[in-house]
Parts: structure tokens; sequence; C-alpha cells
């Protein structure tokens, strides 16, 4: 039985006094490639046994207990409140007369699907997610119309898990069909004719439904108004059982498309041709060296977006019949991080130093023009039908919340369609980007921003953020939850560390596997140099990142402890022995490795972070963030670290576990989200030292 003792946390939060719930250990151990291994706390990885739910319980009194002493912690999540309580927007999108968007008032845990006739029409309700669920957490995660609008596919997702439910939609009526559809994951549906694809796993074992691998994905054909026992299977493969596979229709529905994956990196693509009469899948792509998007069809070819001879990616016409692939735009030093039609044109989003840069092609490969942006920042949008006559596009950068635009394809002209609200003052504060050199000599990009008028003494509470992985890059956004901790004189450092895809797939390719340390190194040398130019010191520097990123903050904090006052590793990868073994973790072995391979054992063992915590080490206050229902990185990885982390650092810092309920890979709705963010605020501002917040605007 799990033994507690003192499950309420100590008066007063600066005491350095803990009294952490007993973990209890085990003795068991696990030999890699001849070096054995104990893992203790593997009991934990049961999150639905009785003795972790008490163990939760008591670390949640513990956490809680400690927060609640904080005495500015419930005026921060008022100010987190009032800051994001402005309408937000989506960028419309149109099929036939009608256009689609999503909207949030202000505080709704949720936002709205709405629609309506023409740009001045009036909007009327699609769905509102916030009245499926009391608690709020009922998200809309996809919604996809048939080609003539008539019906819509549209999944829902429960309590933050990955899982969702497909239902269908009579766009005439605004009522939904019988049609339900279960076990669905990492899928959309893509229309063709009276139904879609999409994928699906078996029925998990009853209480494994958030832990259990997940295995042998299956592409089926559902057709409108049937059971889904009634599904036609399209596509399985017995040979594989860790693969994803993605379906997709070019527009005029003439090509199937099915991407297939092994993890988050390298793709295979098989297709079928409609109008040819034969109705078996033919490679398009060979796996997986590369990775592979088909973006449209032109005619007979396809259109594709990809990085084989090109790691700064290029688009290619391909002929399906022969796959003989012509450059249609061609890699160019900057990264091409991903290309739309509409309109009868190619949009094509470069990335220029992490921020955008946006060009137009006709369909014969032919540039016309780039289209002239507010500034740097980060684009999305310009995706539509052939027979658009202008698209919207979305920009946003650190301190310029998303603004919606409209681009008409014919004049080449940008407007602006809607502009949001916000409650604070974009020229008071300032974005710049450095460049630093890491540990060994390369050249990484970082963005900092805080309010005009900084003084460079050492002395200003600064949150550096990062992710390293899995080809993604931190482009510059805006947050109004980071309004409240710069207006507090804080700094907000995003570093673009190597494994992202900001230079291409070289960059990427530099942070994965046997590499993975490059990653730690920048984020190491990110710290030191934002003490050395005296933006802030260890006494004032906090360490955040989520999923990768909470595995970037176990890592680094492993190896220099010293850099920071406090760390926030959240839903992080934080056992690199036993990742692959739950839910998709097995996806992710082609960006880490596996411990099942001896040269990747031994690179992983290096920087795991629960293998690599240490006694005697004086570890900055840490607040490890997870949830219940997160079924992306499962919240063993953080209750086993946090019982590490409690057994052997004997410092005066605070080693907490905040467990969130009802909540998955990320918030599962706005309350949550301004919840957990005032925490870590409370949490990072006290254990720098801040005994009161300055004034912020009400």
């Amino acid at each position: 039985m799990l033994e507690i003792s003192g499950a309420t946390a100590q008066s007063n939060p600066s005491s350095g006094s803990f009294n952490y719930p007993q973990t209890r250990k085990t003795d068991q151990t696990d030999e890699y490639h001849g070096t054995k291994v104990a893992d203790p706390y593997r009991w934990l990885e049961d999150d639905r046994s009785a003795e972790t739910g008490a163990w939760v319980k008591a670390q949640n009194a513990v956490t809680f207990g400690y927060l609640e002493q904080i005495p500015y912690r419930k005026q921060l999540e008022k100010r987190l409140e009032q800051i994001i309580n402005y309408p937000r927007y989506s960028a419309p999108g149109r099929k036939g007369d009608w256009f689609y968007f999503y909207k949030n008032d202000g505080l709704q845990n949720q936002s709205v699907l709405y629609r309506q006739k023409g740009l001045n029409g009036a909007p009327e309700v699609v769905i509102d997610p916030n009245k499926l669920a009391a608690d709020g957490t009922t998200r809309l995660t996809s919604f996809n119309l048939s080609k003539d609008g008539r019906y819509a596919a549209y999944a829902l997702s429960k309590a933050g898990s990955d899982w969702q439910e497909i239902y269908v939609m009579d766009m005439q009526t605004l009522k939904s069909l019988p049609d339900k559809l279960e076990w669905v994951k990492f899928t959309g549906a893509a229309w063709q004719g009276d139904g879609f694809y999409y994928s699906r796993y078996d029925k998990p074992a009853a209480g494994q439904e958030l832990s259990s691998k997940n295995e042998f994905m299956k592409v089926y054909f559902h057709r409108r108004g049937t059971a889904q026992s009634a599904d036609e299977l399209i596509y399985e493969d017995k040979t594989h059982p860790l693969r994803y596979f993605f379906s997709q229709t070019t527009e005029d529905e003439r090509f199937l498309i099915l991407n297939i994956s092994e993890g988050t990196d390298g793709s295979e693509i098989w297709y079928k041709d409609a109008q040819s009469g034969d109705k078996s899948f033919k490679r398009l792509f060979e796996g997986f060296k590369y990775n592979y998007t088909v973006i449209d069809n032109v005619g007979d070819q396809l259109l594709a977006y990809h990085n084989n001879g090109a790691p700064n990616y290029k688009v290619s016409k391909v002929d399906p019949k022969t796959g003989a692939m012509t450059d249609f735009v061609g890699e160019k030093p900057e990264k091409l991080d991903h290309a739309n039609t509409a309109g009868g044109k190619l949009f094509v989003n470069y990335l220029k130093d992490v921020t955008s840069r946006i060009y137009v092609y006709d369909l014969a490969g032919k540039l016309e023009n780039e289209v002239q942006l507010p500034g740097l920042g980060t684009v999305g949008g310009f995706g539509g039908e052939k027979d658009d006559q202008f698209v919207f596009y979305t920009f946003t950068s650190f301190t310029f919340p998303p603004t919606i635009y409209r681009y008409d394809i014919a004049t080449k002209k940008t407007t602006l369609f809607r502009a949001p609200e916000v409650d604070f003052k974009p020229t008071d504060y300032e974005t710049k980007q450095v460049f630093f050199k890491s540990k060994d000599g390369t050249r990484v990009p970082m963005f900092l921003t805080y309010h005009k008028g900084l003084k460079l003494d050492g002395t200003n509470p600064t949150m550096l953020y990062g992710y390293g992985g899995f080809n993604v890059s931190l482009t510059p956004g805006f947050s109004a939850l980071l309004i409240p901790f710069l207006e507090q004189g804080g700094i907000y450092a995003s570093v673009n560390l190597r494994g992202g895809s900001e230079y291409g797939e070289t960059w990427h390719e530099q942070g994965m596997k046997l590499k993975k340390q490059n990653v730690f190194d920048d984020c190491i040398a990110a710290a030191e140099y934002l003490i050395a130019r005296k933006y802030t010191s260890p006494q004032k520097l906090a360490l955040r990142g989520g999923s990768n990123g909470g595995l970037l903050v176990g890592a680094v904090i492993n190896q220099r402890p010293d850099l920071f006052r406090v760390a926030i590793p959240q839903v992080g990868v934080m056992d690199m022995l036993r990742f692959h073994k739950f839910t998709v973790g097995w996806g992710w072995v082609s960006d880490y490795g596996s411990s099942d391979n001896a040269d990747e054992f031994k690179a992983i063992y290096a920087y795991s972070p629960i293998h690599n915590i240490k006694a005697g080490i004086n570890y900055p206050a840490t607040m490890i963030t997870t949830a219940d229902h997160d079924d992306r990185v499962v919240p063993a990885h953080s209750f086993k670290y946090a019982a590490t982390l409690q057994e052997l650092y004997k410092g005066p810092n605070p080693a907490l576990i905040r467990i969130e309920t009802n909540s998955g890979h990320g918030a599962s709705n706005t309350k949550k989200n301004i919840e957990t963010m005032a925490d870590i605020y409370a949490f990072t501002l006290w254990n720098m030292g801040v005994k009161g917040l300055k004034e912020s605007k009400e």
C-alpha cells in the first residue's frame, strides 16, 4: 500500500521544508545490452490503480497547499482572465456560398464553429462544444465538409484525450445523423462521393484505453448513413504494427492519397486514381528516408512538397503513372515551410531566420509575386479551392495579436479583414532576435520579448522556452497569457534549438538520435548568453518546455542546474528507456532512437531525465505538470520523474508535481489553461524572490 506522510504542504512556501508523500519502491531491474537499470517506481505506470490514485491525490495536496500560500496567485489568475477575455476568430474558409469560422467570445472554454452566407451574412452556430460537457472539456477537433458542402464529418474529443469520435452532420438542417465512429485517433475524414476515408484502431482492452500501445492502424471507408460495423476496410498492414496511415483526397476527389509513416519522420505515399478503374493502391514515393506531402493535383499530375535531394524542401510535379518528377519550385537557401493551392495559384511559405515570407506561383511553376506582410512574424492560411477569387491569412508575432487579412488573387492586394482588440499596448513592448554560438560553434537564433526600457542589470525575471525536436519550428506567435509575465518586468526568450525545422532537414538531423545532446547544448548556451549579456542571472532564470520540451527541461537541469532558479517540465518524455511501450510512443523512435538498439541506448541513457537525477546536486525549484487524460505522453513519465527527484534531492528548493484532472497533453479548456498558467507564473516569480506584483492595467 502507498504510505502517505505529510500530505499537506508546509504553511510557508519559503521555509525550504517539504513533507512529500513517501513513494513505495520495488526491486524492479531491467538489463539493457549488459547494463542493469533499476526502475523502482514501475508501479506508477499503472495510472488507473487505486495505489497510483492515492499517490496522485497526496502529491496534489502538497503542490496545491504550496501554491495556495503564494499571496498573488489569485491576482495572477484574475489578470490572465482579463487579458484573454477578448473575441478571438479564425480566418474564414469558403465552401460554396458559405463562409465557416471559429470564434471564442473570450472566456468560453471552447471555440464555437459558425457559418454565414457571404461575408456580410448573419452568423449562425454550427457546433458549440461548450454545450456538450458540463465542465467544458469536450473539444471539436476536426470538421471536414463534403465536396458539395451538403454534409460534414466532425470529430469530438473528451477530457483532453487523443481518442476521438466522428459524427456526420446534414448541413441543410444542421442536425447530426445517427453515424458514430469510435476508436479514432490521428486522422481526418477524406470525402469521396457519399462517404469518407478515415483511420482507426481496434478497441483497446477495458481499463487500458489511455495507456496501452496503439498498434495496427487500419483505413476504412464509411458510407454516410450506415453503421461503423458496415465500414469497408480499405488498407491494413499485418506485418508492420507500428505505422500510421492518413488518407486524403484531392479537391476534385479523383485521387485518393495514402500517407504512411513509421513515426514522426519519413513517409511513404500510395495512391488510387478513380479515373483509371484500378481499385488497387500503387506506390508513388518509397519510404521512409524522406518526407513527402501531396498538395493537390493539376490535371493528371500531382504536386508534392518534399525533401528528397533538397534538405530545405522543394515542390515537384509528379506523374503518378511513371513516377517521373520535375521541379516546380526548386530548393532555396531558406527552408520551404509549407505550400497551399487556392484560386489557381500555389502559395509558398518560406522561413528566413524563423520568420515567414510568402511567394505566389502560377500552376505552370512561374513565380508571380511576393505577398507584402505587415512585418516579421508568422503566417498561416492562403489555402482554399480552385475557384476562389480571394483567400485569407493570419499574421502574428510575439507582440502582434493574430490579425486576419484578405488577399485578392487578381489584384495581388492585401486588405485588413479583422483585427483583435487586446487589453495591452503593443507599442509598450519590443521583440528582438539575437544569435549566439552553441558548444560546437553552431549559430543559434533566439527571440527576446520584453517591456521597452529594459535595463541589462541581471535582475530581470526571464522565462527561457524551448522545444528542439520532431522537425517542429518555434516561430513567433502571440499569446495573451504571456502578457502578465511581461507586465512584471519579465523577459520571454524563445530559443530555436536544433532538432526543429527552422533551417531545414539538416537542422533537424543535428538534433536527432545520437546527436540529441546538441539540443541540450544549444539550450545551455542560450542560458549562458542571457546571463553573460546581463538580461538575467541564474537567480532569475526559469526554463520551461512541454512534451519533447519537457524532456529538454529535465535533461538540461540535470546537466547544468547551476544556470536556473526555476524549472517547469510540462507533460515531458522523462523515461527515455520505456517511452516506446505506451500508446503512440513508438512513433518517436524515428527522432529519439530506441533503448532496444545498443548504440542508441547508450546515447539515450546518458541524458534520460529520470536516469540522470543525482543526489548531492542543488536542483532548481521544480514544478512538473501533467494530466490524467494525457494519452500522448502518458503521465507515468512525470510520476516516476517526480518520485525520483523527491527521493534524491534533499536541498531547500521545492520539487512538486501538479496533476490536472479531465485534461490531456494540452489544457482541455480555457479555464484549465488559465489556472495552469497562473500557477506556473506564481511558482516561478515566488521562487525568484518576487514578494509582490507590480500594478498592471485593469
